[in-house]
């Protein structure tokens, strides 16, 4: 069991409870042990903090044996998003690809495989699925990691990669509530607004979290996104209307709500993530994610000690903290002890209206689950004329700025995957008005192929596509983002997401494998 340290107060170690913080390195610092013995429960990873699978697993040992039960979150969705692999690109296809794919058991395997693989690793909730309907094909931060823009088939989706995550013992942590789809600004820079109807709003953006609730979420993560429908003065993360009464209460969801992280600019700039933190909190949030960006013990101290002073000063009840780190230590207990097995038995008897939680069956080798998906995802346009090359062709990335969702520290593209199937590949990258005419230069007389990720969203990379095209009608285009632009080239591959998986099955077809 875990002991606290002495000298730590109820109200200081609630206010600790509800932090989940990150922090640098892939050791544990010592102010972050010292606060898991003052009350903290719950710790943030991202790519930062993971070099392989055995050092991220001596790194949680090391967390656990300061505080047993700590919950440890990581936003490792697959596909894009990926901590776990951050140096490499995903092994799992992303949300679009299995929304592509449209086969709620084979999105249940992927995301049961990639928790088993979490829980090997001792991560314990994963701040994922995005249930997010893509409604909005301009969309800056959602794009692929959506299931799509057909809200019964989020919905469908979304319930399946709950069970088959929480089905490993890894917590979902459903988002981004009430849904990030309709945007055209990143929160991470911004405070988007979503101006829409009641009645499309249920149909649309809240269909999916239904789906997520009747499937045991253990978690649901709010989104910093302003819906006046719904609230016209706050931020979906700091509306009581929005967290309390639409979430909890119409809804009749009862698990964690954790907040997107605070230190973005929808609610720093606007509010400080102190402020934020507590009008958070007093709205019905109960844990209090932070970390992407400021990961130290001074910000873990500001932000306990303003949850105290708060609660000292009447403006936020002591109940409702106690509430809150009582919902955290309770998840705790549910991650501690989850299996499998559990899981599959607490869901039949909780009556859940979903398929019960157990573990998918073993007709798949589970270390080809990813690229099995993978493949299937693909649309190809143009093969029945299609010649494959035997020959290593010049790979040209037509690189967008990378969203802070996803980072750029991801390698992404078919160049790496085709190299190891035609020795002497090589591959550029190149952005801008003057691309096309760059692209053609480096490539010379070798066979072109060019990888675009979301081209309807950015004019230059179309006109660089049409210059090559123009000159070089034989090349190969591969589509790595949403597909929203007509398919040209002599072929066409649509990948529906960038990992590492989806680049392989691409190769795959360049080369005829």
């Amino acid at each position: 069991m875990t002991t606290f340290a002495s000298g730590t107060d109820t109200l200081t170690r609630d206010a600790l409870t509800v932090l989940q913080p990150g922090f640098p390195g892939t050791t544990a610092p010592d102010w972050l042990l010292r606060r898991l013995g003052e009350g903290l429960a719950s710790v943030g990873l991202f790519g930062r903090n993971i070099a392989s699978p055995e050092q991220l697993s001596s790194l949680t040992a090391q967390l656990r044996a300061e505080r047993d039960d700590v919950l440890v979150a990581i936003d490792e969705e697959g596909g894009d998003v990926t901590r776990l692999e951050v140096r490499t690109g995903s092994s799992f296809p992303g949300n679009h690809a299995l929304g592509a794919v449209d086969d709620v058991d084979l999105t249940r395997e992927v995301a049961y495989e990639l928790g088993r693989r979490l829980a090997e690793c001792g991560v314990n909730l994963n701040w994922a699925p995005s249930a997010d309907v893509n409604s909005n094909p301009s969309n800056p931060v959602i794009g692929v990691r959506s299931f799509g823009a057909d809200p019964e088939l989020v919905a469908r989706h979304t319930a399946a990669y709950v069970t088959g995550l929480q089905a490993a013992g890894v917590a979902a942590c459903t988002k981004h509530f009430p849904g990030h789809g309709d945007t055209a600004v990143d929160s991470h820079h911004a405070l988007p607004r979503i101006d829409a109807e009641s009645s499309v709003l249920e149909r649309r953006e809240l269909l999916p979290f239904r789906a997520a609730i009747a499937a045991g979420s253990r978690a649901v993560m709010s989104a910093h996104i302003l819906v006046p429908t719904l609230d016209p003065d706050h931020p979906a993360t700091l509306s009581l209307r929005v967290l309390t009464d639409l979430l909890r209460g119409e809804l009749g969801y009862d698990g964690l709500i954790v907040t997107d992280g605070m230190e973005m600019q929808a609610i720093a700039a606007t509010y400080g993530i102190e402020r934020g933190s507590v009008l958070a909190i007093a709205a019905g949030a109960d844990a209090i994610c932070v970390g992407g960006g400021l990961a130290d013990d001074e910000t873990i101290r500001r932000l306990r000690d303003a949850l105290v002073s708060a609660v000292r000063a009447g403006e936020l009840p002591e109940e409702r903290l106690a509430e809150a780190a009582e919902r955290v230590r309770g998840l705790a207990r549910w991650a501690a002890s989850a299996s499998a097995a559990d899981e599959g038995s607490a869901t039949a008897e909780t009556g859940s209206a979903s398929a019960p939680a157990t573990a998918p069956s073993p007709d798949v080798t589970r270390v080809d689950i990813g690229l099995v998906a993978a493949r299937r995802a693909l649309t190809v346009t143009g093969a029945e004329g299609f010649t494959p090359l035997t020959e290593p062709p010049y790979v040209a990335l037509l690189t967008p700025v990378a969203n802070i969702a996803v980072g750029d520290e991801t390698p992404w593209g078919v160049g790496a995957e085709l190299a190891c199937l035609l020795p002497g590949t090589e591959t550029g990258s190149f952005a801008g008005e003057a691309a096309g005419d760059a692209v053609l230069e480096a490539a010379g007389a070798r066979r072109v192929v060019v990888v675009v990720r979301d081209e309807h969203r950015h004019p230059w990379m179309s006109a660089a596509l049409d210059t090559v095209l123009t000159a070089r009608p034989d090349t190969l285009v591969v589509e790595m983002g949403i597909p929203q632009a007509a398919p040209r080239g002599a072929l066409h591959i649509a990948t529906h997401g960038a990992a590492r998986v989806c680049g392989r099955a691409a190769a795959e077809v360049v080369a005829g494998e």
